[in-house]
Parts: C-alpha cells; structure tokens; sequence
C-alpha cells in the first residue's frame, strides 16, 4: 500500500492539514499514453461546489518518441483542489501544459507537475497562472528532472500569481534538477498585484476600473491557454475562466 502523504512531503506542505488528516487514500492516476508521432490534446475543467469538498486528480502520462502531448487544466469552485500530473518523455518527445488555479472565500488550489526527460532531444513548456482573492490560497510546484543521458533537451517553465486582496495567499516553486550537460532548460515564477500602470492607461482610455481589471484577469490566465489550437475550444476555456473571475473586480 502507498503511503499517504504528510506536509513533510515537499509537493504537499502546503496542503491543509485537515484534507490531510482525511485521507484514506488517493485516487487512481489516469494514465495516457500517447503512441510514437502522434499528437493528444487534453482539456479539462474542474468546478466543485460543494464546501469542504475534496477534489484530487491525478494524471500519468507517457509520451512515445517524436509524439506530442498538449494538457490544459482549469480549477476553481469550493473546497480543495489539487491536480498532480507526472510526464515522462521519450527522445523528441514534446509536452506543452496550460494550467490555471483560481481561488476565492477559503478555496484551496495546488497545481504540481512533475517532468521526467529520460532521452535526448525532447522538450517541454509548461505555463502555469494562479488568481487568489479573499482568503484564497493557490499553489504551483513544477519540477523538471533531466537525466543523464537526456542530451539536447530544452525545457521551460513559467509560473505566475496574481493576488487581489492582501489576505489571500499564492506559493510558487519550480524545482530543476539536471544531470546532462547540454540542455536548455529556464524556470521562473513572479507574483504581484494588478498592473497600477495598466490600469491607469486602460481608464485614460475610457474604460471603467471594473471593466479595466476584468480585460487584464482574463488576459493574464489566457496566457495559460495561448497553445490551444482550436479557437473554439481555446475560447471555450477563456469564458470558464471569466466566469469564474466574475465579482473580482
């Protein structure tokens, strides 16, 4: 039986201890394989409603050499959420993740990635945006391990979080750890406020600051969905996402 998973387990100290204290196991990771050159897109939004509830996915994927795989991921609504997703990627494998956490009242989000580039020549990019308002809190851990023998790989990860009251709370973690000596591979993470700028060049030009911090939320985790390629699917995930931000402006 795996064990279960404390705060003493770095992907998991900044869950609550009482989700924590009530586990009685976790849930099954789906697992994906995506076959040698071809391609998969994955959409998935997950809104819960009900307080107090616990909503844990898990995904494992496995992309043969030269296939893609594209996973766009939505969270928000009561409770606590979480979304674990593990890749490992074979030589001139691609990985592209769009995730976006956002949480409001007491809602508690953590994204946590894990990238295994185990052969030469494959790549990843992974964008993750977080929006906490109220006493919302919003986690993004993303780890990239690139083993020994995984030459040429070039990977990416970008997290970024956007507070709107000063009682919510975002933690932001991008992990590397590297064992062959000819990648490129880049990590960051900035959180911060609503661009004071923007807004004021958004009001000089007629737009009320509700409408102006609106345009700039639904910006700011659009970028997180930018790779779709169906425009109406890519669409389809930015409206969820207003939805959601409704009232915080």
């Amino acid at each position: 039986m795996t064990a279960l998973p404390t705060r003493r387990d770095e992907e998991w100290r900044y869950a609550p201890v009482e989700v924590l204290a009530g586990l009685k196991a976790l849930p099954e990771a789906e697992r994906i394989a995506v076959a040698a050159g071809k391609t998969e897109t994955l959409c998935k939004y997950a809104s819960t409603g009900a307080e107090g509830k616990v909503d844990i996915r898990r995904y494992q994927i496995e992309i043969a050499e030269g296939a893609r795989c594209e996973a766009f991921f939505l969270f928000t609504g009561s409770g606590y959420k979480r979304l674990d997703v593990d890749v490992t990627l074979a030589e001139g494998a691609h990985f592209e993740l769009g995730a976006v956490g956002i949480g409001r009242g007491e809602e508690v989000t953590e994204i946590v990635t894990r990238l295994r580039h185990v052969a030469p020549g494959a790549t990843s990019n992974q964008v993750m945006r977080g929006v906490a308002m109220d006493k919302a809190s919003v986690t993004m851990i993303g780890r990239i391990d690139v083993a020994k023998d995984a030459q040429k790989t070039d990977a990416a990860l970008g997290a970024k979080g956007l507070l709107l009251d000063r009682t919510a709370t975002i933690n932001a973690r991008p992990e590397l750890e590297i064992y062959a000596d000819d990648v490129k591979c880049a990590h960051g993470c900035a959180i911060g406020q609503l661009d004071e700028m923007a807004l004021f060049y958004a009001q000089q030009r007629g737009l009320p600051m509700a409408e102006a911090k609106a345009l700039l939320m639904q910006a700011f985790v659009a970028e997180a969905f930018n790779e779709i390629a169906d425009p109406d699917l890519r669409e389809h995930m930015v409206n969820v996402a207003e939805i959601a931000l409704k009232g915080a402006a």
